[in-house]
């Protein structure tokens, strides 16, 4: 078992509390308890008075920890593993910056490099992609060995290179600094070659290597293609999925990941292994709220006490046979006499012979397959089975591979492996194990929690509701209602928005629906809103982030929930009508990997909102000018009523709402009265003022 060794004996001495299960065990995974009790020594017996029970302090969420001490003598037996890493579009992510992706994944720490297998899944069929590739399994020859003798600690070039050499103990090896050198060359023109490739002259001087991309229909095959295509190639019993921008930043990840799927008693307690999603380069106080901090530090450490975290598409190791439909071992459904059948695994795999032997190897749970033949002679069935129709009347998409139906297909995926019984394992290692790009800028990050939310949603009111997970399935009642939690963010945008609209409503037609402030009642909604503001502000503050990181991302909340999650409740409402289909929106990767080794931005302030002419911006403009527009009649009305000794009409419960409004849309205020990119595109102003002034209009024409 790969897992803490026992602590030494605890020597005998004077008295002490000791509180029972205050480190989480490997295995076990037992839970902070608040639990005291009183240790005594025979002799010292008579010398204790008793005390009262005193509460113990706030401890921190449990972890589970991995010590690669333990995989020494397992090394000969660790299982191969197949990497995964998915592109959908040239132009929003630049081939430069999957060929770093895959150079650290090839570079990695593990015993024998023949157990490590990547594949590439460019779903828009770039012929750029496949160039830069191409290139970078050249220089793959010299990256990977230059890493592992000098024991590199990042090993994306474009990230490793963008500081000086590390000179340890102020010594200089000069063998080495003239490697460093050489590869950074070598490298920089890998980048030139890349960054100047052309899909015209690729496709005219690569002659037929490059022929099959003049046909071929670009984003229309699904992503489980590349488990079928492993499955016959290198069949690996263990499988990393990353995006094409996440990569590793740990070398040593695949071994942390080994001592969570191998170290358990059960394997049932890591079906697959999450590494949170961190981020490089990320702006200072996380201007546009998507770098995820403390939704990762407390849910995710939350989840590990109960079904695990959530599988989050990018950064995951998965068992295969898991990703196959296999129930836990505990399953008393499971416990079957002999090997499914050929015609059971034909109906569910589909006909080919090789997919159907090399699935009944994992199912049997074989870890140490090893491919035996020359993987040249599997590039045919490779073709195959990672045909788009191969899949037609099978499980594909439903009880094998990633799970279809939603624009989140990886929480989709990661539900029903938790439906089946199996849990998952949190892999928080120090470096982190993997690094991505945030997206920056409003479209790039609005598309992002627009995609998510519509996908989010489609489970929701879908036959894979966790709802119905936890009744007719092995879904724990608990993390039902943290997938909940994550999935209703949708839905709270309707509500959200009638709540936007009341305060506007109220200032314009000279009405109130709170208590004045001399009344006692003002003092409930006045509590509310101080006691939320401050709780989620203590939950910063515990993470180690600044006020502002707190304000930029609450503000982010309310500008995401009347844009981007209210666009995707309309779409999801529309499709479920059938009166439209959604389409996945890939965001745009601006991180920097050029050949300079730079890793940022070339603008002024990368942290100031950008705008584009999409229809997500629409519904925070109105708001915008709405509660301005708002605010201003209200002003005025209060002005020469006060003058003309007329009370009553709105209180100063409406002011702070409709100016609390303004404070969060601020980007949107700020973009009323820029220009260029940073300022709101006429059409936008106009379609939003047409819909202010009907507003206006409606509630001040009695």
């Amino acid at each position: 078992r790969l897992r803490d060794p026992p602590p030494p004996p605890r020597p005998r001495g004077p008295p002490r509390r000791v509180a029972r299960g205050a480190r989480r065990d490997v295995a076990g995974g037992a839970r902070l308890r608040g639990v005291v009790r009183l240790r005594l020594d025979p002799q010292h017996e008579r010398q204790v008075e008793p005390r009262p029970v005193r509460h113990l302090p706030r401890q921190p969420l449990p972890q589970v920890r991995t010590f690669l001490c333990t995989l020494t003598a397992k090394m000969e037996e660790l299982p191969a593993v197949d990497m995964f890493v998915t592109t959908a579009d040239p132009a929003l992510e630049p081939p430069l910056i999957t060929v770093n992706t895959v150079l650290s994944l090839l570079a990695l720490d593990y015993p024998d490099v023949g157990r490590l297998a990547c594949y590439v899944s460019d779903d828009g069929c770039s012929p750029v992609t496949c160039y830069a590739l191409r290139e970078a399994a050249k220089f793959a020859g010299l990256w990977v060995p230059f890493c592992k003798r000098h024991d590199v600690g990042v090993r994306a070039p474009f990230m490793y290179f963008s500081s000086a050499p590390e000179v340890g103990n102020g010594t200089v090896d000069h063998e080495f600094l003239e490697s460093w050198a050489l590869m950074k060359s070598q490298y920089e023109k890998l980048a030139r070659r890349i960054e100047n490739a052309d899909e015209g002259t690729i496709m005219r001087d690569g002659g037929d290597e490059f022929a099959e991309f003049i046909d071929a229909e670009r984003g229309n095959h699904p992503t489980i293609v590349k488990t079928r295509v492993s499955a016959v190639m290198t069949n690996a019993p263990i499988m990393l999925n990353v995006d094409c921008d996440m990569f590793a930043n740990n070398p040593q990840v695949a071994l942390h990941a080994m001592c969570l799927l191998l170290g358990f008693d059960d394997e049932i307690h890591s079906g697959f292994v999450q590494a949170p999603q961190k981020f490089y380069g990320g702006l200072k106080d996380d201007p546009f709220g998507n770098q995820m901090q403390v939704i990762t530090k407390k849910i995710g450490g939350g989840l590990a006490g109960i079904q695990g975290m959530f599988y989050g598409g990018t950064g995951c190791f998965h068992r295969r046979k898991v990703i196959y439909g296999v129930p836990p071992p505990d399953t008393v459904k499971h416990e079957m006499k002999g090997s499914p059948s050929y015609k059971e695994l034909q109906a569910k795999f589909g006909s080919s012979k090789e997919l159907i032997e090399s699935s009944r190897n994992i199912i049997s749970g074989d870890l140490l397959a090893r491919p035996t033949v020359d993987l040249s002679s599997r590039v045919e069935m490779a073709k195959q089975v990672g045909d788009c129709n191969y899949e037609a009347g099978t499980c594909w998409g439903q009880e094998i591979g990633w799970v279809y139906g939603s624009m989140t297909e990886d929480i989709l995926t990661g539900l029903r492996i938790h439906a089946a019984g199996w849990e998952s394992a949190l892999l928080d290692t120090e470096p982190p194990a993997f690094l991505g790009c945030a997206p920056t800028g409003g479209p790039a990050s609005l598309t992002q929690f627009k995609r998510w939310a519509t996908g989010l949603l489609e489970i929701l009111i879908s036959q894979n509701s966790p709802i119905l997970g936890t009744i007719f399935r092995r879904l724990q009642l608990r993390q039902c209602l943290a997938y909940l939690i994550v999935e209703a963010w949708p839905v709270r945008a309707p509500f959200e928005l009638c709540y936007a609209l009341l305060g506007p409503f109220c200032l314009l037609t000279n009405q109130s629906f709170l208590p004045t402030a001399s009344d006692e009642g003002f003092r409930i909604p006045a509590a509310l809103f101080l006691t939320y503001h401050i709780y989620h502000l203590m939950e910063y503050k515990e993470c180690g982030l600044s006020v502002r990181a707190w304000w930029n991302n609450h503000r982010m909340q309310r500008i995401t929930s009347a844009s981007a999650w209210l666009l995707a409740f309309l779409t999801v409402i529309l499709k479920t009508l059938g009166l439209s289909e959604t389409v996945f929106e890939v965001t745009r990767k601006e991180s920097s990997t050029s050949s300079d080794g730079g890793a940022g931005t070339d603008e002024a302030d990368p942290g100031l909102f950008t705008f584009d002419s999409a229809p997500v911006f629409i519904p925070v403009t109105v708001l915008s000018m709405l509660n301005i527009v708002a605010l201003a009649v209200a002003a005025w009305r209060a002005v020469v009523g006060a003058a003309a000794g007329v009370h009553g009409g709105p209180g100063i419960g409406e002011f702070v709402c409709c100016g609390w409004i303004v404070l969060c849309f601020w980007p949107f205020v700020r973009g009323l009265v820029s220009r260029g990119k940073y300022g709101i595109p006429w059409s936008v102003r106009v379609k939003a003022g047409l819909i202010v002034a009907a507003f206006v209009h409606i509630c001040t024409r009695n």
